[in-house]
């Protein structure tokens, strides 16, 4: 079954790209079981959560669940937003992560969730994915001069 966020638009959101939000501006709700896949068309899984740095309102990671089967035995990783790509062609996100170097990456199980507030976690991750992290003000946008 193809999840995507076109066809999660429970509002219509989509439908006309040229007068709705269309991929500029997407509901988070319709983005929650999107597929992810790599640079060589691999599924690398679905994102099942998206985490939101509630001081900056900015999207820091999205959870991609990997493996498993309906759920059970599903490997969980943090991915930095930054790292996703969204594929408005195929109605998916890629990430350009080998599918043999993303069972490497720091992950963890539903029931063991990492402190993805602690610094020392997040370095890891970003350096990872390929990612700038800087963790004095990692997520504070340099648009916004309430957060400078």
């Amino acid at each position: 079954m193809d999840v995507n966020y076109v066809s999660r638009d429970t509002y219509g959101m989509y439908k006309n790209a040229q007068k709705g939000p269309g991929p500029a501006l997407m509901g988070a709700d319709t983005l929650l079981g999107n597929d992810v896949y790599n640079l060589s068309d691999e599924k690398l899984g679905t994102i099942k959560e998206i985490m939101i740095e509630m001081s900056t309102g900015r999207i820091t990671y999205a959870v991609l669940s990997y493996g498993g089967f309906l759920g059970l035995g599903d490997r969980l990783f943090a991915v930095p937003w930054q790292a996703l790509k969204l594929d408005t062609v195929n109605h998916r996100f890629t990430l350009n992560v080998g599918k043999e170097v993303l069972k490497d990456a720091p992950g963890f199980d539903k029931d063991h969730w990492p402190s993805m507030a602690d610094p020392t976690w997040a370095t890891g991750v970003y350096e990872f994915y390929g990612t700038p992290y800087r963790q004095d003000r990692s997520n504070v946008s340099d648009r916004d001069p309430r957060m400078q």
